[in-house]
């Protein structure tokens, strides 16, 4: 979500300076709203929007709301969290479908906006739910993108409806209520159309789309936008609202490094919700579009329910409880290791997922900005140059074989060195965790069933030998001063722990070693 990070990164730096207050004033409420309303302009939020937003805001956080807070900083960023859903919709729709099939998509908006490639993305996220989607080729005006639909389409594993060649030639009303007939007797349950686009907004683009909408009777229009084009994607959504009537909007580009924060008052000033984002080239980079969560990433709360659908639709439940067990009973090896690799990814970016997490801005952006992901690659020709024996016992690579695997792999013997290395130290842990222990992670207490105190076998052999700074002798212990009790770090899955610190060189360095980054 690059196109946000700037905002975001403005954002958090405001609510840092109200965590050091106990109580508000109205002076703090209002610097706050100030620099708030700096943060969406520069983002390029529409300035409608802003005032209403940061009126809103300005109001409730002056109110009894704020005022009876036990922790009145956290009460303002929820409002801010509150508000910032309600301009990018309030909350999620998804597609309509038609009760008599097929259900007709049909696709709007300018030139380079991403119509083309949102196509792809769409058929196959829909072909994925068990849908049978058609690609209609109804831009017949920009040089080779009936081509371009064609290549996007068999990526996509779609079939394409393109009876033209397009480049000026065909008449694209014909061919879009052509494709609908064709769906209709192909069976196919879902027709999207690509149309035509602009440089810019014009009569003869408004005519067109206008005679596609009312031939054909789409249960959906899309406006596809480019989220890096500025303050003019306002004008823009509100000409094709006129013109076209829209029933829905997909933000495209939203890994791009523009401020684009116009796209987030499309929503609001348009009144039609946002329903995909997407956020990369791939066929796979799209995502339903769910304010809530857009607005804790925006706000650097994480996006963990984004991250365990994704986990979910990539790992298979069998294969992750075989994963388990084998971790459970110190069978896990390199061949697994490097599955488990293979299924990460299929998630995506690790950039990507890694952002979802709370509290992965400030200091830790750049260190996921200077994350080398083709380091996975690298570990990953490491394990396909070892032997299926090597793979299974790692204690029998000598010497000799870790110089062949270096020379096949193209890497040092160091690399295969480190690799091993934490393999081995990863497999530990993990087969700690499995078994419910302890497994030494800083700020994790006992897992959930395990008693207090438990740990591995290593606590048990000191119990009760010397522990802490508390004499053995009873005469000398009963001199000295009682030690206040200390609190648990932290209990599993971060019940009871401390409050949450800024992080640090050494987290970005576990994540680099769990990684395979060096």
């Amino acid at each position: 979500m690059a196109t946000f990070g700037t905002l975001s990164d403005r954002l958090v730096e405001t609510f840092k300076n109200l965590r050091t207050k106990g109580r508000l004033s109205a002076s703090d409420v209002d610097g706050t709203v100030r620099e708030i309303r700096r943060a969406l302009l520069d983002a390029d939020v529409a300035l409608e929007v802003v005032k209403q937003f940061t009126a809103d805001v300005r109001d409730r956080a002056l109110g009894d709301e704020v005022n009876k807070a036990l922790n009145p900083a956290q009460q303002v960023v929820q409002i801010v969290n509150e508000e910032l859903v309600k301009i990018l919709g309030g909350e999620q729709r998804k597609l309509q479908f038609s009760k008599n099939p097929p259900t007709v998509i049909m696709l709007a908006g300018l030139q380079g906006s991403g119509k083309t490639t949102f196509a792809g993305k769409l058929a196959k996220k829909l072909r994925g739910e068990g849908h049978t989607p058609v690609l209609v080729a109804a831009d017949l005006q920009r040089p080779n993108a009936v081509n371009q639909l064609q290549v996007v389409g068999e990526q996509a594993g779609a079939v394409v409806f393109a009876p033209e060649p397009g480049n000026g030639q065909g008449d694209p009303v014909k061919v879009s209520k052509a494709g609908v007939e064709f769906a209709r007797q192909k069976q196919h349950d879902i027709v999207i159309i690509d149309t035509a686009g602009r440089l810019g907004v014009d009569e003869e683009l408004m005519r067109q789309a206008s005679k596609i909408r009312k031939a054909t009777d789409p249960d959906e229009v899309l406006f596809v936008i480019d989220s890096m084009i500025g303050q003019d994607a306002v004008n823009t959504a509100k000409a094709f609202q006129e013109g076209v009537d829209f029933t829905g909007v997909v933000l495209s580009k939203l890994d791009g490094d523009a401020r684009g924060g116009a796209a987030l008052s499309v929503a609001s000033l348009t009144g039609r919700p946002i329903i995909f984002a997407s956020n990369g080239e791939g066929l796979n980079a799209l995502e339903d579009f769910h304010p809530d969560r857009m607005a804790s990433r925006i706000l650097d709360l994480g996006d963990v329910l984004t991250l365990i659908e994704q986990a979910q639709a990539a790992f298979d439940e069998e294969e992750a409880r075989k994963v388990a067990d084998k971790l459970a009973n110190e069978a896990f090896t390199l061949d697994d290791f490097l599955e488990q690799m293979q299924q990460l990814k299929k998630m995506g970016s690790m950039k990507k997922m890694l952002g979802m997490l709370p509290g992965m801005g400030g200091q830790m952006k750049q260190q996921l900005e200077n994350f080398d992901e083709s380091e996975i690659g690298r570990t990953e020709a490491i394990i396909r140059g070892m032997t299926p024996a090597e793979r299974q016992n790692t204690k029998i690579l000598n010497g000799s074989r870790r110089a062949r695997i270096a020379r096949g792999s193209g890497v040092t013997v160091t690399d295969i060195n480190q690799l091993v290395n934490r393999f081995e130290q990863a497999a530990k842990m993990m087969k700690k965790v499995a078994r419910g222990e302890n497994a030494g992670i800083p700020g994790m207490g006992a897992m959930p069933g395990q008693k207090p105190g438990a740990s591995s076998k290593r606590g048990k052999k000191n119990k009760g030998k010397f522990q802490g700074n508390r004499s053995g002798n009873p005469a000398k212990r009963a001199a000295a001063p009682e030690l206040p009790a200390q609190a648990p770090a932290g209990a599993g899955f971060g019940l009871g722990a401390a409050a949450p610190t800024d992080a640090s060189e050494p987290d970005m360095e576990e994540i680099r070693k769990l990684f395979g980054n060096k």
